[in-house]
């Protein structure tokens, strides 16, 4: 991957670019990009830039709470987050532990849950980490580096629109997802959540760094309109830029979702396009996207990276706005290293998923699919 300049301050103009990026990072999750950009717009509006803070310039004494919205991304759009939720965690967090936040980090660099955090900044004054615990978006809240470490959520902080709060002590990162999603339904199907709270040497130790800068980057290349489309569209320069692979151009031809559980849950069915015309391709999505099969074939399976972008414009398209008769391109990344452990091959791997298939990292099952006069040129 090519590099890219990192983020020292995020101001209401990079707001766009982030959002964009990490919806394609958030592999359809995350929640609605859109609507958190407009939150954090508007916050940094009121209250100015947000400062950046890099994963190593934490002191071991920090307090870095991960914010963002837990639930079904579904129900987000129904029911955006309010201010006082961002500040009501916080505060009870604080009042809960005794420990005042002094940097706030996203949990994971997807779709919306990018942008809660930076709302939470705006709003509190503090500066936000550019690295998360995911590299990705993933659907439980165990489903994290800190858990991968062997380190415990802590106290689970949760509140709703109503005014309710809730604090969780579970024992284990599983227990603490299964209570927290148990909440989350009660709370009307979304929440405004903080877990995993640590210390600076600790969050050094686990989270992944840059994410928020690479976001911005991947926006940009989608946004620029100095490219020429005759040359390259915005999939193949995301794809070059980003080392992914692009695995299907297809239309939606059947999509079944429903929220169920706390979850968007669902299958999509995609006709082939172009070169890929007469070929399938099947979608299994929990919020994310999670098993991509084209003919029955797995191409990507998670926790390696599935995007659903735009076939024009490249823009990715979260589960709970794609559309029947979509014409979309399907991409693969492979994910971080943290996840092609056994561990996190455990904690977020097929069978954890109840999927019948092998993890075979998507580079490889590229390797596989390519044509032998394409291996020899290759």
């Amino acid at each position: 991957m090519k590099s890219y300049p990192s983020l020292t301050r995020i101001t209401e103009a990079d707001i766009d670019e982030i959002a964009l990026g990490a919806a394609v990072l958030g592999t359809g999750g995350g929640g609605d990009p859109h609507i958190g950009a407009l939150m954090a717009k508007r916050l940094i509006r009121l209250h100015g830039p947000v400062r950046v803070i890099g994963v190593n310039d934490l002191a071991d004494d920090d307090i870095v709470p991960p914010v963002g919205a837990i639930g079904s991304p579904s129900v987000v759009i129904e029911r955006p987050m309010a201010d006082d939720e961002l500040t009501r965690a916080l505060a009870v967090l604080e009042e809960h532990t005794g420990r005042r936040p002094t940097v706030v980090m996203p949990i994971e660099v997807g779709g919306g849950n990018s942008m809660v955090p930076i709302a939470a900044a705006a709003v509190s004054g503090l500066p936000i980490l550019d690295g998360d615990a995911m590299g990705r978006a993933f659907p439980e809240n165990q489903m994290v580096t800190f858990h991968l470490a062997g380190y415990e959520p802590g106290p689970v902080v949760m509140v709703d629109h109503l005014g309710n709060d809730v604090v969780i002590h579970a024992i284990g990162g599983a227990r603490s997802e299964r209570i927290a999603r148990a909440v989350t339904v009660e709370m009307g199907g979304s929440a405004t959540a903080i877990d995993y709270v640590h210390m600076g040497a600790v969050v050094r130790e686990c989270a992944i760094p840059g994410t928020l800068s690479l976001a911005r980057h991947i926006g940009r290349i989608l946004l620029d309109r100095d490219a020429d489309p005759s040359h390259c569209t915005p999939v193949d320069r995301l794809c070059e830029a980003l080392g992914a692979f692009r695995l299907f151009d297809g239309k939606v031809a059947d999509l079944q979702r429903e929220v169920r559980g706390g979850f968007t849950r669902g299958v999509a069915h995609l006709a082939g396009l172009g070169a890929d015309k007469g070929g399938t391709l099947r979608l299994d999505f929990q919020n994310e996207m999670l098993l991509a099969r084209v003919d029955d074939r797995p191409v990507a399976v998670t926790p390696d990276l599935i995007a659903v972008l735009d076939l024009v414009t490249g823009r990715p398209i979260t589960t709970e706005t794609l559309r029947y008769g979509a014409r979309v391109t399907v991409i693969g990344l492979p994910a971080h290293s943290w996840w092609r452990t056994e561990r996190g091959l455990e904690t977020a791997g097929p069978a954890y998923f109840g999927y019948d298939v092998p993890w075979t990292p998507v580079e490889e099952l590229a390797r596989q699919a390519r044509p032998a006069s394409q291996e020899e040129n290759a």
